[in-house]
C-alpha cells in the first residue's frame, strides 16, 4: 500500500524509482521512469513498450516498489494493454512531457502500466 507521503512526493515529480522483481533472476531491479499521476492512480510508460525488461517483468511479479524523493511504498502495478486504454496514457505523457520529448524517447507504445495508490 502506497502512503500519503508518497502521493504528495509524486505530485511533484518528474520520474519515479521503480523496483520489480526479475522474472528469471527473482532479484530486485531498480530503475527510474517518467511518471504520470492522476488521482490514486500512477501511469507509466515503458520506452521500450511490450519489450522492455521491467514491463515483462510486472507481467510475470505485479508487485512494485515506488521511491520518489525520500517517499517509498509497494504497489500493485496492472499492464494496460487496450489499445484505446494505452492511447489515453500516452496522451496523458504527451500533455506533462510534450509531443517531441515523447516521440524522442517512446520507441514503443503498445503497452502501458496504471499502479493503484489506494
Amino acid at each position: 500500500m502506497a502512503s500519503a507521503v508518497l502521493k504528495r512526493a509524486l505530485e511533484s515529480a518528474s520520474e519515479v524509482g521503480i523496483t520489480v522483481t526479475g522474472r528469471s533472476s527473482g532479484r530486485e531491479i531498480s530503475i527510474l521512469v517518467w511518471l504520470v499521476l492522476e488521482d490514486d492512480k500512477v501511469y507509466l510508460l515503458p520506452v521500450r513498450g511490450s519489450e522492455a525488461d521491467w514491463y515483462r517483468n510486472v507481467r510475470k511479479t505485479p508487485m512494485i516498489r515506488l521511491t520518489a524523493n525520500d517517499a517509498r511504498g509497494t504497489a500493485k502495478a496492472t499492464p494496460v494493454v487496450d489499445p484505446a486504454r494505452v492511447s489515453e496514457v500516452v496522451d496523458k505523457f504527451r500533455a506533462k512531457y510534450g509531443a517531441d520529448d515523447v516521440a524522442r524517447y517512446y520507441k514503443s507504445t503498445d503497452v502501458a502500466v496504471e499502479v493503484s495508490l489506494d
